[in-house]
């Protein structure tokens, strides 16, 4: 039995037909990423594809577009990961041991079943500061159909973890190593070190703490949260989101970074040993908790959270006063290529390309050669050193002594300018939707992801500069009917 009322459905019900009066009049709603029907998306969560279908889990407060409610887990699911639809709300805040938000998780196939972890979370009332007391957050366990819950119980209760630790202890992700099965958790220690807490099961209803998978001889910030770790190629790779990083020339810019490792993993001791420096998977404005699963293809594909937690005074979005806030980022399949991670939009979004359009730029006549509002532009760079491209209002991303920088005006609202330096440039691969940029550099060498939200019919694409460039265009066909 549940602890939200009937009372509490009947008002979300009302809630959410208000919101979506604003929410259906917005011309900033995006016409081919995921976004919420009305109210607050943030995390990408229990990703998976089981028999055929893809199953896309969200944290969802869908009656406010401030996340100050109560956090479900919305659920979309699609056959080609381009077109998406609304399911009914897979998981709510119901429980004693999640009333206070059913926080971030992941999911693993097992004789087939959708086995789900995910954090309940429990603020106690008193005078907490929720991190060194008054918080409980415990590892719940459902198994579905994708669906329906045949079972759901907690499997780590908060009070079994291991000691020296705050009560930040969240966003289990469990994979398989031969017959056995192991979750990391992202952590925070007592003197605010960020650390991956690892556990084991032979069965996923029996778990053992293990010990730090990761994290005791390397330092990064004070909390690591939504971590995962995956083999791709024979290389291991450890992805996790630190808070509290320091800023570091070009790097680490946003208040959160995301990023991750290359390594290995000592199975005898099961912790992981890294052999690259901590390395950002976005180098934009809006890019947090993502969250990585293998399809039925074999195929590594990221998700991520087109948004950012406490980026106020820095930037804004503005759509909360139109009834939602923030988005997911495109699907993108990861490969491993001469010892990179490589990100890339996945093939399946080239359905959506209408009419090609061919232009050359030379260095001069690049004012009002092309327009758009949604589309895929590709540039091709090579041996390009000097150039620029303007889209939408006043965003710009410019090239020049081997550093790329996109630069965002007062549609940035509050976001300015983001540089990458570069070896040398050769290609660039931009998706524009009504309010968001995915850059895509060098065929996913990296990857720069940001929100706008400029005035309508602003749909200028400008090209300056001295250098010669072939750019190909293709204006986009919705892909949801949000």
């Amino acid at each position: 039995m549940g602890i939200l009322t009937d009372q509490y459905w009947k008002d979300l019900a009302e809630s959410q037909a208000k919101l979506k009066q604003k929410v259906e009049q917005d011309s900033w709603r995006l016409d081919y990423h995921l976004m919420p029907t009305t109210g607050w998306m943030n995390d990408p969560n229990g990703l998976c594809q089981f028999k055929g279908v893809y199953h896309f889990y969200h944290q969802y407060e869908p009656s406010s577009p401030e996340n100050k409610q109560a956090i479900h887990w919305g659920h979309q699911t699609s056959n080609d990961l381009v077109h998406f639809q609304e399911e009914e709300l897979f998981l709510s805040p119901d429980k004693d041991y999640d009333r206070d938000g059913v926080y971030s998780g992941s999911a693993i196939i097992k004789d087939g079943k959708i086995h789900f972890f995910y954090t309940g979370n429990v603020k106690h009332e008193g005078d907490h500061d929720y991190t060194y007391s008054g918080r409980e957050q415990n590892t719940v366990h459902v198994v579905s159909d994708g669906y329906s819950i045949e079972s759901q119980e907690v499997v780590i209760p908060h009070a079994s973890y291991p000691n020296g630790y705050t009560d930040h202890i969240r966003d289990p992700k469990v994979f398989k190593n031969g017959e056995s099965y192991y979750m990391v958790l992202g952590a925070r220690t007592r003197e605010s070190e960020g650390k991956i807490l690892l556990y084991h099961s032979n069965d996923l209803y029996q778990w053992a703490y293990k010990g730090v998978f990761f994290g005791d001889k390397f330092s990064l910030g004070y909390m690591w949260e939504c971590p995962d770790f995956f083999e791709l190629n024979g290389q291991g790779v450890l992805i996790f989101s630190p808070q509290g990083v320091p800023e570091k020339g070009v790097e680490y810019q946003n208040v959160y970074q995301s990023g991750y490792l290359l390594g290995d993993v000592d199975w005898s001791s099961v912790t992981f040993k890294e052999s690259s420096k901590f390395i950002e998977l976005d180098r934009g404005f809006d890019f947090y908790a993502p969250q990585t699963f293998e399809d039925e293809q074999g195929r590594r594909i990221l998700f991520a959270w087109m948004g950012l937690g406490n980026t106020s005074p820095e930037y804004s979005y503005p759509t909360v006063t139109r009834g939602w806030q923030h988005a997911a980022t495109l699907p993108r399949e990861l490969v491993m290529e001469n010892g990179k991670l490589r990100q890339r939009p996945l093939v399946e979004y080239q359905q959506l390309r209408l009419e090609e359009e061919i232009v050359h730029f030379d260095g001069c006549n690049g004012l009002g050669i092309l327009k758009g509002e949604v589309y895929e532009l590709m540039v091709d760079t090579e041996g390009a050193d000097d150039f620029s491209i303007f889209l939408r209002e006043d965003t710009q991303i410019s090239y020049q002594n081997q550093i790329l920088t996109l630069k965002h005006g007062p549609s940035g609202y509050g976001r300015k300018y983001r540089s990458i330096h570069l070896t040398g440039l050769a290609k660039l691969q931009l998706f524009m939707d009504h309010s968001s940029l995915e850059i895509f550099v060098n065929d996913g060498e990296y990857a720069i992801t940001s929100r706008l939200f400029p005035k309508s019919n602003q749909d200028r694409i400008d090209f300056l500069g001295s250098s010669s460039l072939t750019i190909r265009k293709w204006n986009l066909k919705k892909a949801n009917g949000k």
